[in-house]
């Protein structure tokens, strides 16, 4: 007769079997750690051909979402897909209608994140209200500092840019910040595109982006020459000094963003009188508002190279001077590397490929 400790015995070895035979086999810390949370990205109505490009790159579909305006102007956004649990990018620059425009990130960011997305990264390639970076004069407002809480306020939990008007604005924010530099891209276009450009000199046409130049200067083992401008006001300048010998080389201008154009033309000019051959005007974001194009086709150039941050199809239909550099495959590379949790500094020395 077997005793009581063996039937128990028997019993167990049993229960042990069939709960093998018809359970999933898994342990508790396989199954928390087996997968990452899947990738969405999702564009809003600013630059819907940098999204797709970007997810092109990445190989996956553009998330499904609506944006439209009530018939009081009012923003509504649908988010047409399930993000419960999902690593969320919204790509939408700071052009266009800027201020309707940043309230739909902002609306699009906030139904993501009530909507239990596990991460929301706004992918913002030219950030809007960069330039009010803080107190030039009595009572202007930063208005850098309140558009980076409300995209905190939001629910953004990760920001992904480019060139920033002014690299602090990084300090705005209490959320990790990637400003990503267009600078690989722009040495690998003058090596390709600029015969000359071993006997050419980087000018820069304010004091502000004279680091920008030196780093470019010193990549391509050239010279580089910096114009100093006042201003009487904004988007009006008054005079320029050149300094530095720009006489019998090519001259590139290096410049963040150019909005009226007021500034390079006179620029362009300026470097022409001092004996520049060619001058060329690279910039990272052609806003291209206002007077700008007709100056651009008034003007010295030999081209106007901008990125794709914004969208330039039609500025480039009015004007045959300007070139784009597409830089989605930065963008493309940074979501690929924030989401796979990887280092993003390689990509400001390098272009992906």
């Amino acid at each position: 007769m077997p005793g009581r400790a063996d039937t128990n015995r028997a019993r167990c070895l049993l229960k042990n079997k069939l709960t093998a035979k018809f359970s999933p086999k898994f342990s508790v810390g396989k199954y928390l750690g087996r997968k990452m949370p899947n990738i969405k990205v999702f564009s809003g109505s600013s630059h819907p051909d940098l999204a797709q490009k970007v997810v092109d790159r990445l190989g996956i579909e553009l998330g499904r979402v609506v944006a439209k305006k009530f018939s009081n102007l009012e923003t509504n956004v649908e988010i047409g897909e399930s993000v419960r649990g999902e690593d969320v990018y919204i790509v939408q620059s700071g052009s266009g209608e800027i201020n309707d425009n940043l309230m739909e990130l902002l609306i699009m960011i906030n139904a993501c994140k009530i909507a239990s997305a596990s991460r929301v990264t706004a992918v913002i390639p030219c950030f809007p209200y960069a330039r009010q970076d803080k107190k030039d004069k009595s009572r202007a407002p930063i208005s850098a500092k309140l558009v980076a809480n409300m995209l905190s306020v939001a629910g953004a939990d990760h920001i992904i840019t480019m060139d920033l008007h002014a690299s602090q604005i990084q300090g705005f924010f209490d959320i990790p910040v990637d400003n990503l530099y267009a600078e690989p891209a722009v040495l690998k276009w003058i090596k390709e595109n600029i015969p000359e450009w071993r006997n050419c000199i980087i000018v820069s046409p304010d004091a502000g982006g004279a680091k920008r130049v030196t780093s470019i200067a010193d990549r391509l083992n050239v010279d580089f020459a910096l114009i100093h401008k006042e201003r009487k006001k904004a988007n009006e300048v008054a005079a320029m000094v050149l300094v530095g010998d720009v006489k019998d080389r090519v001259a590139i201008l290096v410049d963040d963003m150019a909005d009226t154009c007021g500034t390079i033309c006179h620029a362009a000019d300026k470097l022409l009188e001092a004996g520049a051959t060619k001058v060329y005007a690279i910039l990272t974001h052609g806003i291209f508002s206002g007077p700008a194009i007709s100056r651009i086709n008034n003007a010295c150039f030999e081209a106007v190279v901008v990125t794709n941050s914004i969208p330039q199809d039609r500025h480039m239909k009015e004007c045959s001077k300007i070139q784009v550099i597409d830089v989605s495959m930065m963008f493309a590379e940074a979501v690929r590397r924030t989401h796979n949790g990887e280092s993003v500094s390689y990509l400001f020395s390098n272009v992906p490929y």
